[in-house]
């Protein structure tokens, strides 16, 4: 979760894009970020995979009016509503989009190659089915900041404990890359995201870079397998809080304009 989910990318972009707010090629662009190019496959109407200019023109013909992020992991089926194949697929992803307005849902598959430095990255989104209803376990903004603002003393606390701040140069890298990482933040909402969506996802950003370092770097990482056991008991509730916080984020524009109706 340090890093920010394609599917972020992707549908803030292209929430952007569906209201108005961004050109096309503006969020084509942003949506492939750092990667080589992205193409959709399975559209309907489309024999082969299209560029995403393409592919999101002809959701919006098809009805799409806005994007929600999904993020599932084990146990944990977070933004997704059906049916099984499509979740199958999110799962094994660990993240997907649904589309709101057309029963459709975008997972994404990625090839690499190349060595370190210059990786060239191809993403195939492929379109799915997906089940018209609720998405599973997502909050509202609101709930998401408070359940946050809890998490984030709790993993300071689990840091403390385990001697995190004191474990040397990992540590202090971990941390280095988050700030990074944080100075380019504001970038990763599009325009039209409320300034609380894009408190929340920073947040939820920082509370998930406390908890790889707690995974990480707790004890100098000397750790026998009933504390590990233990340690990733205590930080699961905390992971999972900043998971739902991101997509409450991501998916407010939506959520906001389904209320709204």
């Amino acid at each position: 979760m340090l890093s920010e989910p394609r599917s972020g990318r992707l549908a803030a972009w292209g929430n952007a894009l569906l209201s108005g707010v961004a050109s096309p090629d503006d969020a084509a662009l942003a949506i492939v970020g750092e990667d080589t190019v992205h193409r959709v496959d399975g559209l309907p109407g489309e024999s082969v995979p299209v560029g995403l200019t393409l592919a999101l023109g002809r959701l919006r013909t098809l009805g799409v009016t806005g994007l929600r992020v999904a993020l599932p992991a084990p146990g944990h089926p977070l933004g997704l509503s059906g049916p099984p194949e499509f979740n199958a697929r999110a799962l094994e992803a660990e993240e997907a989009v649904v589309c709101f307005g057309a029963a459709f849902g975008l997972v994404p598959e990625v090839y690499a190659a190349g060595p370190e430095g210059d990786l060239h990255v191809e993403v195939v989104w492929h379109v799915l089915p997906v089940r018209e209803a609720p998405p599973a376990d997502v909050p509202s903004l609101g709930e998401a900041e408070r359940e946050l603002a809890e998490a984030l003393r709790d993993a300071t606390e689990m840091l403390s404990k385990l001697d995190v701040a004191g474990s040397g140069p990992a540590a202090e890298a971990a941390i280095d890359a988050y700030r990074s990482r944080a100075a380019r933040g504001r970038e990763v909402l599009a325009p039209g995201y409320p300034p609380r969506a894009v408190r929340v996802l920073e947040l939820a950003r920082r509370v998930a870079m406390l908890v790889s370092l707690a995974y990480d770097n707790g004890h100098g990482g000397a750790v026998s397998s009933a504390e590990m056991a233990a340690r990733s008991a205590a930080l699961q509730p905390v992971e999972r809080t900043a998971r739902r916080a991101q997509v409450a984020a991501y998916n407010s524009i939506v959520e906001e304009r389904e209320r709204g109706r």
